[in-house]
């Protein structure tokens, strides 16, 4: 087994390289995109316009109601045969997660912004302080350390449900194992290599997101 894993990384090594930049650069685009359209729809729900809001509690509900390979199903035929737009499997997956991830992002905000006391809002206000500047200074500032740590994990679950997109041969890292196994027909060896670099990297982003929330924390 570990002679076949030595071989195959041998002569497929750039089949995985190539695979785990598609793995990173989805998952980063997604998780960038997501925040910012998860911000819009805290901002929205968190506007106290009742219609708005309904729309937004139910857009979320849906998105985190279903499945993830349903959503990336239903984009990859909506978006092209419905809508008539003539996008690439690859781009239909990726607004696909960027939707899925949206919906969570925005919880994650909006938790983030009603865990800072309300009395710190009222004191804000009750010196002048406009809602803008109470939000960018007051509010903001402390949920950023609440919001960051679960960014950071939100981004390490993205890079494992990117492997859903080798259903439709996107190049990441499961569509890397398939293209290996097919052609060397080592199915285990082969899903191992793949399954070690999710863990290798999952376990550094992870360490990573703890030093964050120690340092968050050590500023308090």
């Amino acid at each position: 087994m570990l002679n076949d894993i030595i071989d195959l990384l041998g002569s497929y090594g750039n089949v995985y390289l190539a695979g785990l930049w598609g793995t990173l650069w989805i998952s980063f685009v997604t998780v960038v995109a997501g925040t910012l359209l998860g911000v819009v729809l805290a901002a929205v729900k968190l506007s106290r316009i009742r219609v708005l809001e309904i729309i937004i509690d139910i857009y979320i509900e849906i998105i985190r109601g279903t499945p993830v390979l349903l959503q990336l199903y239903f984009f990859w035929l909506f978006l092209p045969d419905v809508l008539h737009l003539d996008l690439s499997n690859t781009t239909c997956v990726v607004i696909a997660l960027i939707v899925n991830s949206s919906a969570y992002i925005a919880e994650i905000i909006r938790a983030g912004i009603q865990a800072v006391d309300i009395g710190q809002t009222e004191a804000a206000k009750s010196l002048g302080m406009s809602d803008f500047h109470c939000l960018t200074r007051i509010i903001l500032p402390q949920a950023v350390k609440n919001i960051l740590p679960a960014l950071g994990n939100e981004f390490i679950a993205m890079i494992k449900e990117t492997s859903l997109a080798s259903t439709f041969f996107v190049p990441e890292l499961m569509t890397a194992y398939r293209t290996v196994q097919s052609s060397t027909y080592l199915s285990v060896p082969s899903l191992l290599i793949s399954g070690l670099i999710y863990l290798v990297i999952n376990f550094i982003l992870s360490r990573l997101v703890k030093l964050l929330e120690k340092r968050l924390r050590a500023s308090d």
